[in-house]
């Protein structure tokens, strides 16, 4: 090879390792945006944009037009938005009453989310629990696709289970119906009814979960999955991978696993069992362009933001 291939050829090489490390380097094609939840205010949005977040998921899920209105109005003066409602735990497996008193307070909790400006209200239906249950890592469940019903949730003998199986389909039916019943509300007022992932005792693999919301077939129902709520039954980039396009928004949860993996405790995020380069991956396989809002932990502000930030780098 003469001296003008070799340059030639270096010149080229050069090239590729240029493009390849480009190609490395190169940015995630999903966008997310940063969250806390909290109350609004000015003090709290002036604290949480120097900190670098971009928005808020509030618990003041029963706020007056007006209170909400002013609410959005002061998040948007700091180039911030809230982007979610936070209405929790419903009682809808406890009688005709409840869930009748559920759905008119989720009804509520909509009209002050378009209020805000908000785009989805957290909502858990139901939860169960008092009889036995199999530990996360014992389950073997197998259900009908149609009507969400367990069929079984070990492999073998079921017969210790028998009342959580009925407590879990009985539930299951009450959700859907009021569910149900707050798509008409849903649609008028433009926000998404967003069933959490959560220590309900239901729902507890992501096909079973992802079945279930999926099955009211309405762009008005979506998934608000919880990073760190259901380490203990599958990580989370699988969950992820399953709910797909149903996931409408992220909660940010760190979670250490106990030694047998059955158990644990909430921690803060990127300590504990959380894979989050794996589920920041499966995040961008889903095309998922949403917020990414923090609960709890005893992180300062900045310090979560940090964090977090490394979290939508990959890190």
């Amino acid at each position: 090879m003469n001296r003008r291939k070799f340059l030639a050829a270096s010149a080229a090489a050069g090239i590729g390792f240029s493009i390849a490390g480009r190609l490395k380097a190169a940015p995630w094609k999903t966008t997310l945006h940063k969250a806390l939840i909290g109350v609004p205010n000015e003090e709290v949005f002036a604290r949480w944009k120097e900190a670098g977040f971009e928005g808020m998921e509030t618990t003041k899920w029963q706020a007056l037009p007006r209170e909400a209105a002013a609410a959005r109005k002061t998040a948007e003066s700091f180039g911030m938005r809230i982007h979610s409602v936070l209405f929790g735990w419903g009682k809808l497996n406890g009688g005709e009453a409840a869930l009748s008193e559920d759905v008119t307070k989720m009804e509520i909790a909509l009209r002050a989310a378009q209020d805000y400006d908000a785009d989805a209200v957290l909502f858990v239906p139901c939860k169960i629990g008092g009889m036995p249950i199999p530990r996360p890592r014992d389950f073997d469940i197998r259900f009908d696709e149609d009507s969400g019903h367990l069929e079984q949730v070990v492999a073998g003998d079921n017969s210790r289970y028998e009342k959580y199986i009925e407590a879990h389909n009985h539930a299951v039916d009450a959700s859907r119906e009021g569910v149900e019943r707050l798509i008409p509300t849903a649609e008028k007022t433009g926000v998404v009814v967003a069933l959490e992932n959560v220590w309900n005792n239901l729902w507890v693999t992501p096909a079973l979960f992802t079945n279930f919301v999926a099955s009211f077939d309405s762009p008005w129902v979506k998934a608000y999955f919880d990073i760190g709520n259901h380490v203990k039954y599958a990580p989370p980039q699988d969950w992820i991978r399953s709910l797909d396009k149903l996931i409408v928004k992220c909660h940010v949860k760190g979670f250490k696993l106990s030694a047998d993996r059955n158990s644990g405790k909430f921690c803060n995020i990127r300590d504990g069992s959380v894979d989050w380069p794996a589920v920041r991956k499966a995040l961008e396989e889903i095309d998922y362009n949403g917020w990414m809002t923090i609960e709890g932990g005893n992180l300062s502000p900045d310090e979560h933001g940090k964090r977090l930030d490394l979290i939508i780098a990959g890190e």
